[in-house]
């Protein structure tokens, strides 16, 4: 029988979170870190001394004997450095373990070494972690033994950031100061901050780590550069919520109980649509831990899988002809008095200032939607996004029927007069409860989708860092905050210099600036509303009729990071200079085009050393059974055309890798940029398109026994 798990008790028992800070610290130590935390302040060094020594003596009781900076640098995961805490041998031979303030909250790392797009030269190396100190360090075991993890940021010797925290944290700011402005309209003069609430959803693949192994595409690349599809693959729809298989389960239950004692809030599993594919949803938290929580995640679903003699593959699109794999990035604003700034209420139509904060909304994603695709772009994504499966790449919004009938009264006739209710769910069954139906459905081809009190942006990929994602999220949203708030405290400010005319005044001009505001809010911006099916071949047209972009790849979003009104924005809200905007430009050409090259190449020397050669060998067995079976006199007419065919798709083959040799060596010898990752999405990549066509095909005709690597069959249906 198996050992009873509770949950309660195991929970976080890995994390020096509050409970932990309120036990163990002086209690002037715990308020005056609360306090930083709370409003941001600095901390001083003789703080972080006491909160390091009693760090450390909590980790050392968990086993630890190393510390590390665990930062987000520009390579899509995350980085650290161990050290321990053993000091300086004593005269008597031995150590003390130690750990002081400035060890917390300042680390340093090889700069030059990690991507900065020109930040860094190769001989300016310094760069500097800075603990986070929001996010809660954590005990991590492994196969190392236990390590203190301390959440930090990273940026160069010369400020500049060389993270995904640091901007995040940036916006967060940015958003908060904005978001406090508009509540102040309203009357709310309690609340002291407003933070973007994240939850992050994870879809991710599983397959056998030895047939993982076989494949040098999924070795390499993360995903299949060839491959036929099997007789079946999803459409009978019966993996998805299917039931857990049990060696799954067990996995399942692995990664949990491990989220569990990190803090995070692991909460939903289920299969997904795809078979082998599977999902796991946290609740709801603060953006930057979220992902942090995130990353840790990520890194659990592969630490576990390799356990379980399973490998975790968290590219986007693992598998041609079967869903790929995201994760949706659900965003809404909390004041720190629990507030959500995105709920609705019972009457949408009444909510004045839900009104102001969903059309604010609408004019950010408008005018920004470009930056948002961007914030989504990756190599993977490139194969997901449009597809039949996931959000297309056209941004757009959907409200849902209830909201979006507010919008269109308030443009068709000046003002909302009613919201369209929930009506009694009919099942037709007199068993079965009954209960009143949500107002809205729910439509899971809208990039942007807004589901009851939050916004859903589907179009992450799987194995992305949401942190550039929720910047865009809270840059561009703080800055129609500004705008809107400029105007309406303008409006308040002329109001009151009238002292004569009252406080009933002040309140009847910003009622009607408010409302002209929402007016022409939702007027003008009403063309980012797409409640129809996303995956359509008509809303492609009717996009580019509503003048709406459909940026298709990552190359091409790349340049909405360096145009004028994205440098503005960034800029005027301090998240990033234009230097680092154009940094960043840099790496994710360079991250494109080192992708492409490493599956061109994996293509090549698959077709080279593997493919060919089998395909060759089958074709001489192939050819001796023809001659074999003309000596004995017999009719060989089959095994002939057999061998016609397989000769005319090695053609093929052959003709189309010598073209991709040639095309790739092209691409390697070019300058690196936006030139370069260019001639890789418009030149390389289709010839490896024409290369996997008759090696796809090739693998349907040669005898299995003969073909080199596992097929789709034998990696998605055989977990």
């Amino acid at each position: 029988m198996s050992e009873i798990l509770n949950v309660a008790e195991i929970f976080g028992e890995d994390v020096f979170n509050d409970a932990v800070m309120q036990e163990r610290l002086p209690k002037k130590i715990y308020k005056d870190l609360k306090k930083i935390i709370e409003e941001g302040k600095e901390l001083d060094l003789a703080t972080a001394d006491v909160i390091a020594h009693e760090m450390k003596e909590w980790a050392i009781e968990k086993g630890v004997t190393h510390y590390t900076h665990w930062f987000q640098p520009l390579t899509g995961a995350t980085a650290e450095k161990h050290d321990s805490f053993i000091s300086a041998p004593l005269p008597s031979g031995k150590v003390l373990m130690t750990f002081s303030g400035k060890e917390l909250i300042k680390g340093e790392s090889d700069a030059s070494s990690f991507p900065s797009g020109g930040l860094r030269a190769t001989f300016e190396a310094r760069g500097y972690t800075a603990w986070d100190c929001t996010s809660p360090a954590f005990v991590r075991h492994d196969a190392a033994g236990a390590t203190l993890c301390i959440p930090t940021a990273f940026c160069s010797y010369t400020g500049e950031a060389l993270d995904q925290k640091t901007p995040l944290l940036r916006s967060m700011e940015a958003i908060n100061e904005q978001s406090l402005r508009l509540i102040r309209l309203f009357g709310n003069q309690t609340s002291k901050k407003v933070t973007p609430a994240v939850g992050a959803e994870q879809e991710y693949f599983l397959i056998d780590a030895k047939k993982f192994r076989e494949r040098k595409d999924l070795v390499y690349t993360g995903r299949t550069l060839f491959g036929a599809m099997p007789p079946k693959g999803q459409e009978l729809d019966d993996h998805y919520f299917g039931t857990i298989r049990q060696r799954i389960a067990g996995f399942m239950k692995d990664v949990n109980v491990e989220l569990w004692k990190v803090g995070v809030s692991a909460k939903t599993q289920h299969n997904e649509v795809a078979p082998a594919q599977h999902e796991l949803a946290p609740i709801y938290a603060v953006a930057n831990v979220a992902v942090d929580h995130n990353h840790l995640v990520m890194q659990t679903l592969k630490r576990v899988a390799h356990e379980h003699g399973l490998k975790c593959l968290l590219h986007e699109k693992p598998f041609a002809g079967v869903n790929g794999s995201g994760k949706h990035d659900n965003w809404s604003l909390i004041t720190d008095d629990g507030k959500n700034l995105l709920e609705p209420g019972k009457t949408p139509h009444e909510n004045v200032q839900f009104l102001l904060v969903l059309t604010c909304i609408m004019r950010a994603v408008d005018r920004h939607a470009d930056l948002l695709r961007e914030s989504a772009a990756d190599p993977g994504n490139d194969h997901r996004l449009g597809a039949d499966e996931a959000p297309p790449a056209i941004i757009s919004i959907f409200l849902g029927e209830q909201l979006e009938d507010v919008i269109n009264q308030l443009v068709d006739t000046g003002k909302a007069t009613r919201s369209i209710t929930g009506k009694q769910l009919e099942t037709g069954v007199k068993t079965l409860p009954d209960f009143v139906k949500d107002a809205t459905d729910r439509n899971r081809t809208s990039p942007l989708a807004f589901t009851g009190n939050k916004f859903e942006f589907r179009m992450v990929g799987s194995r992305d860092s949401v942190a550039g994602p929720n910047v865009v999220l809270n840059t561009i949203v703080a800055e129609a905050f500004k705008e809107a708030c400029d105007e309406l405290e303008k409006v308040v400010n002329a109001a009151r210099n009238e002292k004569e005319k009252g406080e009933n005044f002040v309140e009847s001009e910003f009622n009607r600036a408010l409302h002209d505001l929402i007016k022409r809010n939702a007027s003008k911006h009403q063309r980012i509303i797409f409640s129809g099916n996303g995956y359509a071949e008509e809303w492609i047209e009717e996009a580019k009729r509503r003048g709406l972009p459909n940026i298709r790849s990552m190359v091409e979003s790349i340049p909405a990071l360096t145009v004028e009104k994205t440098i503005s924005l960034f800029e005027n809200f301090k998240v990033f200079t234009e230097t680092e905007l154009r940094s960043r430009a840099e790496i994710k050409y360079e991250n494109y085009a080192k992708a492409i090259n490493i599956e061109s190449r994996t293509m090549i020397d698959m077709a080279s050393k593997q493919i060919i050669p089998a395909v060759i060998k089958y074709t001489k067995s192939l050819a001796d059974t023809v001659v074999s079976v003309r000596e004995a006199g017999a009719d060989c007419l089959v095994q002939a055309e057999l061998l016609s065919q397989v000769s005319g798709f090695l053609s093929e083959t052959k003709e189309a890798l010598g073209k991709l040799m040639e095309v790739t060596e092209i691409a390697s010898k070019m300058e690196t940029g936006r030139v370069r990752a260019e001639y890789y999405y418009y030149e390389v990549t289709p010839v490896m398109g024409e290369l996997r066509k008759p090696v796809d095909a090739l693998e349907m005709i040669v005898d299995k026994e003969v073909w080199p690597m596992p097929s789709y069959g034998d990696l998605i249906f055989e977990v």
